[in-house]
């Protein structure tokens, strides 16, 4: 198992808009929150894990995990830009809305876990497939590092789960970045369609 130092390094080279965050005591906690994450699980590294929206859906043809979130993060960041250039200021929080768009997917090492996944699949009826899906346990995650509430919300909340709520301005923007992040990499031939439910 890596040291927490050596993951902390890790999270630090793949997700260099970390450096975006001006606030320090939030950067470095969205730095702790993917070093925890992954000392739960085999992970060493976020590029470790599958490149796909879930486990089950078609991976990125190059590019990895860390790819996507920094593409989201900075998409949300540019939808973010765009409405202000026309409108004017929104009261968009910029350090939450990077941390947010950088965190939002904080629950994937454990549900992309290969121990985890293949646990889950022998035995179904014990925890249910996936016993906890990478949303609800990027909460999990996120509160206990002490990411701001907004933060744990987004990871939360991002995904279909958060069809059930209502979205914060900053995840709002998260939400349809990510949907838009991998929409325009199927067309633009950037997925793997077949590996599509493996």
């Amino acid at each position: 198992m890596a040291s927490m130092e050596k993951l902390r390094a890790s999270v630090r080279k793949s997700l260099p808009e970390i450096n975006n965050i001006k606030d320090e005591a939030l950067r470095n906690k969205v730095v702790e929150a993917w070093a925890f994450a992954l000392s739960e699980t085999e992970f060493t590294s976020i590029d470790q894990i599958k490149p796909s929206g879930n486990p089950n859906t078609p991976p990125l043809k190059r590019g990895t995990q860390s790819d996507h979130l920094r593409g989201v993060a900075c998409a949300a960041q540019g939808l973010a830009d765009g409405l202000e250039r026309v409108h004017g200021d929104l009261g968009i929080d910029r350090d939450l809305l990077w941390a947010c768009g950088l965190c939002h997917d904080l629950g994937k090492p454990f549900e992309f876990s290969p121990k985890n996944q293949a646990r889950w699949k022998k035995n179904i009826g014990a925890a249910g497939y996936p016993s906890i899906r990478h949303s609800v346990y990027g909460v999990h995650i996120a509160l206990t590092v002490g990411l701001p509430e907004a933060v744990a919300h987004t990871a939360g909340a991002h995904s279909g789960e958060g069809e059930l709520i209502q979205r914060s301005l900053e995840n709002t923007l998260v939400h349809f970045a990510d949907h838009a992040y991998w929409r325009v990499m199927e067309r633009v031939g950037l997925l793997d369609m077949s590996e599509g439910s493996k």
